[in-house]
């Protein structure tokens, strides 16, 4: 998969994530769904991502990125159960994603 659809798949996913998110405050009984295909979108781009050719640093910030789409993907099957632990699964995706975000070093 190329890079470009790849960022296009990751961002259409970033929204249907938080759409989900919200909506599931909401009690729209569809929300679930959207937070399901969004993490799946994500979860996705991530392992599509080349590994390869990276450093070990960036090596291992790959790895907390999947493991942060899988959190993702484990919060949308607690979400459709109706339990409260996919608040958890979320927030610690979202802190591994901004250490990721905030630790990778940048392209020269």
């Amino acid at each position: 998969m190329n890079k470009q659809i790849r960022t296009t798949i990751y961002n259409f996913s970033g929204i249907l994530v938080l759409t989900g998110t919200i909506l599931y405050l909401t009690q729209w009984i569809y929300a679930p769904y959207v937070f399901a295909f969004g993490s799946a979108g994500i979860c996705l781009s991530y392992l599509t991502a080349p590994y390869q050719v990276l450093d070990f640093r960036r090596r291992r910030l790959h790895r907390f990125n999947i493991f942060a789409g899988i959190l993702m993907l484990a919060s949308s099957a607690f979400m459709f159960k109706h339990r409260t632990e996919w608040i958890l699964c979320l927030s610690i995706a979202a802190l591994l994603q901004v250490y990721t975000a905030f630790v990778t070093p940048k392209e020269k």
